[in-house]
């Protein structure tokens, strides 16, 4: 166990620990490239990243700056085309787990990266999906890294752009989805779990030193809790050395701070 860490680090170690060797993991930018990492460098070395660019079997000694960092391709087993990607390998079945971001995401696991406000006239216009709808949809099932606050968590997206579990939690099953769709959320707080029956997403393990009201007033509907919330474990020496040491060596590779 170590002390001395930040909020951030406890959603990336959180987030990292969910993996395992044997996944194949379609790899978004950012919190999910870092925890992605984390957990091939420490716990799961067997663990295949996939990124969109088509790069399979990627072992970054840094942390990409976007999809077509050059690293990817250079450390990669192999490099297929964007279409085979999704044609072959995402459609075909063959990823078991989506990693993706979120600017805002709902109580049932809806992602929006497309506006904020009206899609007409927006507040904020977004990056937007890329290939994260098809992910959502056909990974075996999918993990969200977010950051805890009501501008992201929020009752309902201003957009959909990555189906979660629908406006009311019963569309993914009723349009024929077979995969599971987001079966956890990882903050900086705490974990979050779709509630069986219901899709809602619900707390299952709440992060050191975090409180469950100040989890309440971070989300912006009204959270619920479940029976038996475990209290995440945290970091371990070799974590925080690990991630720390990723960060250094993306800092000083791209000249800028990793986050």
């Amino acid at each position: 166990m170590a002390s001395g860490y930040t909020a951030d680090e406890m959603m990336i170690v959180s987030a990292a620990r969910s993996l395992a060797g044997g996944d194949v993991c379609f790899v978004g930018i950012g919190a999910p490239s870092a925890a992605c990492n984390l957990a091939r460098l420490t716990h799961a070395p067997d663990l295949t990243l996939i990124y969109e660019s088509g790069t399979i079997g990627a072992r970054p000694e840094v942390l990409p700056l976007s999809i077509g960092d050059g690293e990817l391709c250079a450390t990669a087993v192999a490099t297929v085309s964007v279409p085979e990607m999704f044609s072959y390998w995402l459609q075909g079945g063959r990823i078991s787990i989506g990693f993706l971001g979120a600017a805002q995401l709902d109580r049932y696991g809806n992602v929006n990266t497309t506006v904020i406000g009206d899609y007409a006239a927006p507040k904020v216009r977004l990056p937007g999906g890329g290939g994260a709808p098809e992910i959502a949809t056909l990974c075996g099932e999918v993990y969200v890294t977010v950051r805890h606050d009501r501008r992201a968590l929020v009752d309902k997206v201003d957009f959909v752009t990555s189906l979660g579990f629908g406006p009311t939690g019963v569309e993914r099953s009723r349009l024929g989805i077979a995969t599971r769709g987001p079966t956890q959320v990882i903050t900086d707080l705490c974990i979050l779990k779709p509630e069986d029956g219901t899709h809602e997403l619900i707390v299952t393990s709440i992060h050191p030193e975090a409180l469950p009201e100040t989890i309440r007033q971070r989300t912006g509907w009204d959270v619920r809790f479940a029976g038996d919330v475990a209290a995440t474990p945290p970091p371990t020496v070799e974590e925080l050395e690990v991630l720390r040491d990723l960060y250094r060596r993306t800092r000083e590779a791209h000249g800028r701070t990793a986050s």
